[in-house]
């Protein structure tokens, strides 16, 4: 697997989002204890089976100093779905809880060794990656997850614990690179 090894520094990043402002990885860890890089994007169907999940780790974390931060790096030519309009009309009609921004170069995606989407990267205040992996081990099912992946690793993270499993499988589209 490529990209950032656990306990590496994640690559910093300042890419615009669907709130019209760019957003800066560095700004994210002055403010946060932890921030959750979520590569997605629109039209995966595994992204849509996660999209409510990923609001209630949002909200369950958001107290306790998380964000999550979902990227698209799909090519639009590919997939006009993930034109960045389209993300703004998806950002919207779900109600996300959490920045939803644009990889237009696809580097941060690169850099992380994203693979699929949704695929999510943990990273603690220090800016070092901690966890690679699924959201949880039951895609299409919330209520047959027997391994919240992302959750636990969060929790551990903010307990001061070392995360059990720091890399976990990621099941998804492929993410859809520029040829």
């Amino acid at each position: 697997m490529s990209g950032t090894a656990i306990g590496s520094y994640a690559p910093d990043f300042e890419i615009p989002g669907v709130d019209g402002a760019v957003h800066h990885l560095a700004q994210y860890l002055n403010q946060f204890q932890a921030v959750a890089v979520v590569i997605m994007c629109n039209h995966c169907p595994y992204v849509k089976f996660y999209l409510e999940r990923l609001k209630q780790i949002q909200d369950e974390f958001a107290a306790q100093g998380v964000t999550l931060i979902g990227i698209n790096p799909n090519d639009e030519q590919q997939f006009p779905d993930d034109s960045f309009e389209q993300m703004k009309v998806l950002a919207e009609q779900q109600q996300l809880n959490f920045p939803y921004l644009r990889d237009l170069t696809q580097d941060v995606a690169r850099c992380f060794g994203a693979e699929k989407t949704p695929q999510a990267f943990l990273i603690n205040q220090s800016g070092q990656l901690c966890y690679r992996g699924g959201i949880d081990d039951s895609p299409q099912d919330a209520a047959q997850v027997k391994q919240p992946y992302l959750r636990t690793a969060i929790a551990q993270l903010l307990a001061g614990e070392p995360i059990a499993v720091a890399e976990a499988p990621t099941v998804g589209c492929s993410v859809k690179w520029r040829s």
